[in-house]
């Protein structure tokens, strides 16, 4: 069961009461969209160039060269 809430002062406060003991241990997942430090754009941009030694129409002829299909 899911239960909402939100944060007050540093402490998770839930919007209804449950019927939980003190010190039930619980997970908070944050809800929304979190803000990743880079966009992915500029994640992958890293690996740009980094591939070495595959033939020139790797990218076109890729089933070619990892399944033996005929190249186009």
């Amino acid at each position: 069961m899911t239960y909402r809430g939100h944060v007050e002062n540093g402490v998770v406060v839930l919007d209804q009461a449950v019927p939980w003991p003190d010190g039930t241990p619980v997970n908070v997942e944050p809800v929304g969209k979190e803000e990743s430090e880079s966009p992915l754009s500029e994640v992958l941009l890293r690996y740009a160039g980094k591939a070495k030694g595959l033939p020139p129409d790797a990218s076109r002829n890729l089933d070619h060269y990892l399944y033996g299909a005929p190249k186009r």
